[in-house]
């Protein structure tokens, strides 16, 4: 295998003393946050990835789903394909997937797929659907042989009109990506207009991806980088802090070989061990049973922080939430137009969801229900919400401030004419009394303290029955969230 060795000439090291030093400070806020009760006495955390979270929603039917509801005026949609396979399963995923080749399982479920999104189009009476953009997410998406992906790719095309796409981007898997099968993955990708890839790295130190389960080495993840820069890829690559085995020395080492890449995006995320959807990881029995020493809450706080510091200083800014950039032309439109802009989002595949203005869906996480309900010819549905304008309220200020900003006028368009003025007001200024929010007469946003600690900040927001701690597993102090929950 070729070695490639990355540049690493214009990084910007800092003193590691200083660092750690530095990433002090986020522990002190972590422990008078906890006092102030915003933060769970335990250190753990609860990702604000939708509103309400998706293991609160009830059974709906398709015909409570849509009732009265119509396609944008603008005919656009986000659209989401979800691929659940994979060579190996990572001890942190908490997605169900099937293993290993099983080229006829995913012949099968690609059948699956293709009648789904038919069912889609007829429930939504279009011959197509127009994207505003694309992501195709797993598993490992491109875990498929050759004429599988062509044969995905076609049958998409027929069904997406991807013309008004502005992006179309795939999450993949560094071992997908390289050697002369992995060449011919990108150009047929790049053929059909995928022109931005989230590289699931994980890690760059080589006992942690064993520790990982993943099937690469630090070797294949660089040279998967190097591939899909030279196909002309804007390239997004992930890490997860807090893991077993990493140290804030082996930290920084990863996170200063990352910057070196000269990738467009970084990305970075805790290890969550409590699943925050319907399937739980093995990351939960590995702790439970002392297998390994994970880091702890203070590490992991530090971790982060320090990650901060080092991409700071190599130009690296928070763009959208988690994502670091150097220009801010690079990001995720999917993940802005769904969470920041709160635009139609329609989702196919296992686990896959739809977001429709006022409304959400979550697809079956069961292979044979979503194979059965297909066959019947109905969507795949298990459970959702057609929000009340209350939760409509909460939806609207939750999404955008945890990602990037709340701007007041387009929250009183989304909500039938509230005002941020006059709503969540004792909520707001206790974040603000904390230095976590601030306020003009345009947008409420998060300081840098409030990005830090943006899905404990969001779920200041949250109707009691859907905050994801239980009441005496916060101190009673001026943030305790469980206060000043109407709006």
């Amino acid at each position: 295998m070729q070695t490639f060795i990355p540049n690493l000439t214009n990084k910007q090291s800092l003193d590691r003393k200083t660092l750690i030093e530095k990433s002090r400070q986020r522990v002190q806020d972590l422990y008078r946050l906890q006092e102030a009760g915003l933060i769970c006495k335990s250190g753990d955390f609860f990702p604000s990835v939708h509103y309400p979270p998706i293991t609160m929603y009830h059974p709906i039917t398709e015909e409570q789903l849509f009732a009265d509801y119509t396609t944008p005026t603008d005919g656009l949609l986000d659209i989401y394909v979800h691929i659940p396979f994979c060579e190996k399963k990572c001890v942190f995923c908490h997605y169900p997937v099937k293993l290993g080749e099983q080229s006829s399982e995913k012949d099968r479920y690609l059948d699956a797929l293709e009648k789904e999104m038919d069912l889609y189009l007829r429930r939504l009476g279009l011959e197509q659907i127009k994207a505003r953009s694309i992501l195709v997410g797993g598993g490992t998406p491109t875990f498929l042989t050759l004429d599988q992906l062509r044969r995905f790719l076609d049958s998409f095309v027929t069904r997406v009109d991807v013309s008004t796409c502005t992006q179309f981007n795939y999450d993949v898997d560094p071992v997908t990506l390289i050697g002369p099968e992995g060449e011919e993955r990108l150009r047929i990708m790049r053929d059909y207009g995928v022109d931005r890839l989230t590289i699931g790295i994980q890690s760059l130190n080589a006992d942690i991806l064993k520790m990982m389960n993943r099937h690469h080495g630090v070797e294949e993840a660089l040279l998967s980088i190097e591939n899909a820069k030279k196909f002309g890829y804007q390239v997004d690559i992930e890490f997860i802090f807090g893991y077993p085995g990493e140290t804030l020395d082996n930290w920084i080492d990863v996170v200063e070989q990352a910057v070196s890449l000269g990738v467009e995006e970084i990305q970075l995320y805790r290890l969550k061990v409590e699943a925050y959807g319907d399937y739980q990881a093995k990351i939960k029995a590995v702790k439970e049973r002392g297998l390994q020493a994970f880091p702890s809450v203070e590490e992991s706080i530090m971790m982060k922080q320090i990650a901060i510091d080092i991409l700071n200083a190599n130009g690296y800014h928070e763009n959208l939430r988690r994502v670091y950039t150097k220009e801010r032309k690079y990001y995720s439109h999917y993940a802005d137009n769904q969470c920041c802009g709160l635009l139609d989002q329609v989702g196919f595949g296992l686990t896959a969801f739809s977001s429709l203005r006022d409304r959400f869906v979550l697809n079956t996480q069961s292979f044979e229900d979503y194979y059965q309900k297909i066959s019947e010819g109905k969507l795949p549905l298990n459970r959702g919400i057609v929000r009340s304008h209350e939760e409509q309220m909460r939806w609207a200020i939750i999404l955008p401030l945890k990602n990037r900003c709340v701007w007041k006028k387009y929250y009183s368009e989304v909500t039938g004419g509230v005002s941020l003025d006059e709503v969540f007001r004792p909520k707001i200024e206790a974040l603000k009394s904390f230095g976590l929010l601030v306020e003009d007469d345009e947008k409420i946003e998060l300081t840098k303290l409030g990005a830090f600690f943006a899905d404990e900040v969001a779920q200041q927001f949250h109707n009691p029955d859907c905050i994801p701690y239980a009441r005496d597993a916060y101190e009673e102090g001026p943030l305790y969230p469980y206060n000043n929950c109407q709006p």
